[in-house]
């Protein structure tokens, strides 16, 4: 059975990181979670208050889609987004 909206994850990520280099590996992400919630595309359309056709192209990783859509969607998914630098090669792995 699916979760309603009040039992969705808020703060309760154990601290797991995925760098994310592309939209299809974003989309990737968003569809784990969504599965790992035990929910449809239809029922993340609806709590989204989106079409069904966006979920499908984003966990497809349409890289042309609307990006506050995506990040509300993260969010209610319990995700969120981190931007920082880059950890440095080493030289040695050059």
């Amino acid at each position: 059975m699916p979760l309603a909206i009040n039992e969705l994850p808020v703060g309760r990520f154990s601290g797991l990181e995925t760098p994310i280099r592309s939209s299809v590996a974003l989309g990737a992400v968003i569809r784990e979670q969504r599965k790992r919630l035990v929910l449809k595309q239809l029922d993340l359309a609806g709590l989204g208050n989106t079409g069904n056709r966006f979920i499908i192209d984003l966990e497809k990783g349409k890289p042309t889609l609307q990006l506050q859509k995506v990040l509300d969607l993260m969010d209610l998914l319990g995700l969120e987004v981190v931007v920082r630098t880059k950890a440095s090669r080493s030289a040695t792995s050059l």
